[in-house]
């Protein structure tokens, strides 16, 4: 059996999320690095206000995956695959050896800079509970139009998909799904239309970013929640991320693909347990825990009584 550390993306963050991290050398050591490469200190972005930023929250995101994982390595706890859900496959690819953290933090300051540029207003995202794919599919079609764009974005479990787009036609899609009988319908703290073809502008902007970054074979296993399969050429990872903000969320997919691979304990990093309550349904013989609110040698010892291993 084996461990995978899941890593989660826009709607998770909260106010002082990255002050909520353990205080270690090895969280002390990756927010120095953030705050060298970026020119500011990252503890500034995770106030309310600068929160409202979709660069500063992808910003914390990456920095809060990056460091719980290194904290949890520095005491003997590590994945044996990684999942990053949208902003959370950059953390995961750092965890996984294939991409520098000093990269990741520029080119994701990049990707939330191109973000708020192609969408500053007007347009975001909406989480659509108790209808499937199926059923939600004509009710968007209902709606986009040149005027109304609307896209389905993230399916995040059977009954549980984010749709992507304009204003009206987040409210229109709403509105229609309650209708028909949807149990929830609700705008997410997304203030872009990500992971639709909306954004297909601004991720061929940030393949020219990658021009000259290294990107190695993973370390792990790396599942990548666009292609819902395990990467480990490079040049796929390098496109994968490029891409991700323009391509649909498959997190269901990916979930039960890292059960299919032998995963046991999917142990959630900071901030949030969205991931941990999607992916929880899959591991119905295993653990699926977020590292917020627990302990920490709670934590460790998950994943040393799934990996046998001796944490100290």
């Amino acid at each position: 059996m084996s461990v995978v550390f899941t890593f989660p993306g826009q709607g998770a963050q909260y106010p002082g999320m990255l002050h909520a991290l353990p205080d270690d050398a090895a969280v002390a050591a990756a927010l120095a690095e953030a705050a060298g490469v970026l020119g500011q200190d990252p503890l500034a972005l995770d106030t309310a206000c600068a929160l409202a930023s979709t660069g500063a929250v992808q910003l914390c995101l990456l920095i809060a995956g990056v460091a719980m994982a290194r904290s949890l390595a520095a005491r003997g706890a590590t994945p044996d695959m990684v999942a990053g859900f949208s902003i959370g496959e950059y953390a995961a690819a750092v965890v996984a050896g294939a991409l520098d953290y000093a990269d990741a933090l520029r080119l994701v300051a990049r990707r939330g800079q191109l973000m708020e540029q192609a969408y500053p207003v007007g347009y975001g995202m909406a989480a659509i509970i108790g209808l499937d794919q199926a059923q939600l599919e004509p009710l968007l079609a209902q709606v986009h139009g040149a005027a109304t764009p609307v896209y389905i974005a993230n399916l995040n479990a059977r009954r549980q998909i984010a749709i992507a787009g304009s204003e009206p036609a987040l409210q229109a899609v709403m509105a229609l799904a309650l209708a028909h009988g949807a149990s929830k319908a609700r705008r997410l703290a997304i203030s872009v239309p990500s992971h639709c073809p909306l954004l297909d502008a601004a991720a061929l902007d940030l393949r020219a970013a990658f021009d000259g970054v290294a990107v190695r074979r993973p370390s792990l296993v790396y599942l990548s929640s666009s292609a819902a399969r395990a990467l480990f050429d490079p040049a796929r990872i390098r496109d994968s991320l490029a891409a991700n903000m323009a391509q649909r969320v498959q997190w269901t997919a990916t979930s039960r693909l890292a059960w299919e691979r032998g995963a046991r304990l999917a142990l959630e990093m900071p901030p949030g347990s969205v991931l941990t309550r999607l992916t929880a349904p899959d591991f119905t013989d295993g653990v699926a825990v977020c590292c917020d609110g627990n302990r920490g040698d709670s934590l460790l010892a998950l994943v040393q009584r799934e990996r046998g291993d001796t944490v100290p």
